[in-house]
């Protein structure tokens, strides 16, 4: 286990190796029968060679949503794709970003359908701005499919193993006995939709990507698609049935 570099290096990933990303205890089974796979053993072994090659990895932390967001804890996931891949961005959650990190198109449509929907303004710039741990660490999971990214280089880690994870933690959230609302947004995230029993109570909401390239555009604009308020009535009811 090696300590993680401070300032500017610390926005990137510098080990490969799982003992130095924390996850929850209760998510800890998971990750290391992973981890011992041979998939797992497969992607890092990947990770390191591109470490070796001297490639820029995002995050510095892979698993952090399993970090702030215990699977007791998991009232809401919000599935992405692949983490940022810009320098600074990406902070191991979906969607979200640094704090002080100007805030990428998809995530200010996020919190316009917020606003829109349930009257939340947009958070204060630069802290927390579009940093979601407060999101995390209140019960909402923020998955991303593929958890690391080269600089500048999108999905270039995807298909790399990352996917037998994170299907496997979406299968846990899923088969567990409490009710939970997936908000499956675009494509990539409704192909997940197959993993989520129809038989345990779940909420499972469907919009297109929150992109600006697809957020106002037919079958299912995001804008306007109402998943903040249902989520929330969802919740009530819930809290009301015990």
């Amino acid at each position: 286990m090696q300590n993680q570099p401070s300032g500017h290096e610390a926005t990137q990933l510098h080990s490969a190796d799982p003992a130095d990303w924390p996850v929850a205890p209760l998510w800890q089974p998971l990750v290391d029968d992973f981890f011992a796979s041979e998939r797992g053993q497969a992607l890092l072994a990947f990770l390191r060679a591109r470490l070796d090659a001297g490639a820029v990895i995002f995050p510095p932390q892979p698993l952090r949503a399993l970090q702030l967001t215990p699977p007791g804890a998991v009232r809401v996931v919000i599935l992405g794709q692949d983490p940022y891949h810009g320098r600074g961005q990406a902070e191991g959650l979906a969607f979200s970003v640094q704090p002080g990190v100007r805030i990428p198109p998809s995530l200010r449509n996020i919190f316009k359908e917020l606003q829109r929907d349930l009257g939340v303004p947009p958070p204060p710039f630069p802290a927390p701005g579009g940093s979601l741990v407060k999101w995390a660490k209140g019960g909402v999971l923020l998955l991303n499919t593929t958890l690391t990214v080269e600089e500048g280089q999108a999905a270039s880690h995807a298909g790399k193993g990352w996917e037998v994870l994170t299907d496997a933690v979406i299968r846990h959230v899923a088969e567990g006995a409490r009710p939970v609302v997936f908000m499956l947004w675009g494509s990539h995230a409704q192909a997940k939709r197959a993993l989520i029993p129809s038989d345990r109570g779940h909420l499972v909401l469907l919009a297109n990507h929150p992109s600006p390239l697809s957020a106002e555009r037919p079958p299912r604009p995001f804008i306007g698609c109402g998943h903040f308020g249902q989520a929330r009535a969802f919740r009530e009811r819930l809290n009301v049935e015990g």
